[in-house]
């Protein structure tokens, strides 16, 4: 493919899907030239480096983050909707989870999910200092949310790439990690009525529940706050 018909957004959106495909380490301009049918040159034509071709790549994925319209719903709603929708991104690109702890991230995307983030918690009541508390304890639920999912795609990924099979060697781990629970009492019981294999996986729901203990919360506060402002 000549050099001139390659952009960059073309290049950063195969490298999304080798991304999705190979993770941070199966990223390289080779493997990425090749899947556009051109040569190494001419994607450093558009973007110099691979540290580059990350932030970009990073920044377009959160344009998949639903943005709640502020003024046709509430700010729990709101809330809910934004930190889902960023959780869903999250879990369908895990190797932005890793990213966030090897490069450094910004751009418009993120940007305009920050802004909305605040605008949200501003709606709740919150002055901005609190705001931006608030706003980033959600990130920080939903990013860490977001982290066994994307652990578990990457430690797949690496036992394969190592040639051993990774899913008998997983079920050994778990054999092993289930004969040491069953030491505790709490761990015991709970395994008793649990299948070996989804010893260690969060329960059902645990994202919601905790987004939904975090908002409570917030609220609790905001409600203390009027009461306090009334007295």
């Amino acid at each position: 493919m000549p050099r001139d018909t390659l952009t960059a957004d073309r290049i950063v959106r195969a490298a999304i899907e080798l991304l999705d495909e190979e993770g941070l380490d199966g990223l390289n301009m080779r493997s990425l030239a090749k899947r556009l049918d051109s040569a190494a040159t001419a994607v450093y034509w558009h973007i110099k480096t691979k540290d580059d071709l990350i932030r970009l790549a990073g920044d377009a994925i959160w344009q998949e983050v639903e943005l709640p319209d502020l003024d046709a719903t509430d700010w729990r709603t709101a809330a809910t909707a934004h930190a889902s929708s960023m959780h869903a991104m999250l879990t369908r690109h895990p190797w932005l989870v890793q990213a966030f702890g090897s490069h450094l991230l910004h751009g418009a995307g993120q940007a305009r999910n920050n802004d909305l983030s605040l605008a949200i918690y501003e709606k709740a009541g919150f002055v901005a200092a609190d705001a931006d508390r608030a706003a980033a304890t959600v990130f920080t639920f939903v990013l860490g949310s977001a982290l066994g999912p994307a652990a578990q795609v990457s430690l797949n990924r690496r036992l394969s790439r190592n040639g051993v099979d990774a899913e008998q060697l997983l079920a050994e781990a778990m054999t092993r990690a289930t004969e040491t629970a069953m030491q505790f009492p709490r761990l015991r019981e709970r395994l008793g009525t649990t299948a070996a294999t989804e010893y260690g996986a969060a329960p059902d729901d645990t994202f919601a529940f905790g987004l939904q203990s975090l908002l409570d919360g917030f609220e609790a506060r905001l409600t203390a706050a009027r009461a306090g402002r009334r007295e």
